[in-house]
């Protein structure tokens, strides 16, 4: 892999900006002054965007409402609510779906240039499938929503797929363990391109498919909420050592059978770009020696490497295959070409970072995702520094390195 640090640098901006234009607001209204935390839009780029994003279960709510039915956010909240810090559900959220006028005043108010947001595939496809029939009450949600944007001069990107599985296909086929869902995700994204491509200029196939398989999968910390039942989580049945894998590969495929049908179908006429938001934690070695150095080498294989070497040249990296073995999912060749360079633009959602030292050891402990790096990862950072900037900068994700 060889990636600029400059791709790094970019997306730490990005967070904090976020974080900046927060911090001024509350800071402007009295509460507080400092200036830890002066940045404005001076300090960037002439044409830098300022924006904000959601995603669908999280803003909208009316989840009974509208034709909608359930995606396995709402299962597993009802579920387990134990497994959400304070047991809410996203049934109402802040309601987006009724006062999206007063959210797009909120955000001109703001001075943001742009707005992210993600569609629910089981608003706009109530039984998951395009045979099921389309939500016309669905469509038009988001027609109000995106023409209210552009009426008030919002910048828009749409991500068409952040997390919700529709629950109906999870019962039907087990979701992104099936490769059923390949298809039917391509149709489900060709009726947002068709519906909303004259006016979206910014496609957003997945959001992070590695939180998908791997919190989802892995260590059961999101819906659906699997993992081996020797972790002992409480999860919903699962594999750590196969499903993280599985579900990644068909989440890359469905991503490009989507990219496809754009590029071939609809991009000509609405030109538009179309890409993938990827999040990646970068890796330091923890010492200074050879092993160390691998080892975070290796621990950026298995998440950055895990994204962009099928991405960018049709197959997972080579210390994936050799460790992973014959777990880790094959491309046949059409898929590697239908993969390969199925992408506008990346997007980049930086968090933290971690320390990375060798673990030799773990080449004995039952295989996992999270096993099959040989990698310890922590975050060995200078917490008072670390807590101060924390507190100034209100992100519990910033981190001294």
């Amino acid at each position: 892999m060889a990636f600029t640090i400059m791709h790094y640098l970019l997306s730490i901006l990005l967070i904090l900006s976020s974080r900046i234009i927060e911090a001024q607001i509350i800071f402007n209204n009295g509460i507080t002054t400092t200036t830890a935390c002066s940045l404005n839009r001076t300090s960037f780029p002439p044409g830098f965007i300022f924006g904000t994003s959601s995603s669908a279960y999280q803003y909208e709510g009316a989840a009974d409402e509208g034709g909608r039915t359930p995606s396995i956010w709402d299962t597993y909240t009802h579920n387990y609510p134990e497994k959400i810090t304070d047991r809410s559900n996203g049934d109402i959220a802040i309601d987006e779906y009724h006062r999206y006028k007063e959210d797009v005043e909120i955000m001109k108010d703001l001075n943001m240039d742009a707005y992210r947001f993600s569609i629910s595939w089981s608003r706009i496809l109530p039984k998951g499938k395009l045979s099921g029939g389309v939500n016309r009450e669905g469509i038009k949600y988001y027609n109000n929503l995106i023409n209210e944007l552009l009426a008030k001069d919002i910048q828009l990107s749409v991500t068409i797929f952040h997390w919700d599985i529709p629950q109906v296909l999870e019962d039907k086929y087990g979701g992104f363990l099936s490769p059923k869902i390949v298809d039917d995700f391509r149709d489900y994204a060709e009726v947002c391109f068709r519906e909303f491509g004259d006016r979206v200029k910014h496609w957003i196939t997945l959001n992070e498919p590695w939180s998908v398989a791997v919190h989802g999968y892995e260590d059961g910390m999101y819906a659906p909420g699997r993992c081996s039942a020797w972790k002992n989580l409480n999860c919903t049945g699962g594999d750590s050592a196969t499903e993280p894998y599985i579900v990644f590969h068909y989440l890359l495929l469905a991503h490009a059978a989507a990219v496809n049908i754009y590029k071939t179908k609809y991009q000509a006429v609405q030109k538009g770009k179309i890409g993938i938001a990827i999040n990646v934690h970068w890796i330091w070695p923890l010492y200074d020696t050879k092993s160390d150095h691998l080892a975070a080498q290796r621990a950026l294989d298995f998440m950055l490497g895990w994204y962009m070497d099928p991405l960018t040249r049709g197959d997972y990296p080579v210390i994936m295959r050799s460790l992973v073995g014959n777990r880790l999912p094959k491309f046949s060749p059409h898929d590697s070409r239908l993969v390969r360079g199925s992408f506008d633009f990346i997007g980049l959602n930086y968090y933290t970072f971690n320390y990375a030292t060798d673990a030799p050891q773990l080449s004995d402990a039952r295989p996992s995702y999270l096993t099959d790096p040989l990698v310890l990862l922590s975050r060995n950072t200078i917490f008072s520094v670390q807590l101060l900037i924390q507190q100034l900068c209100m992100s519990s994700y910033l981190k001294i390195m």
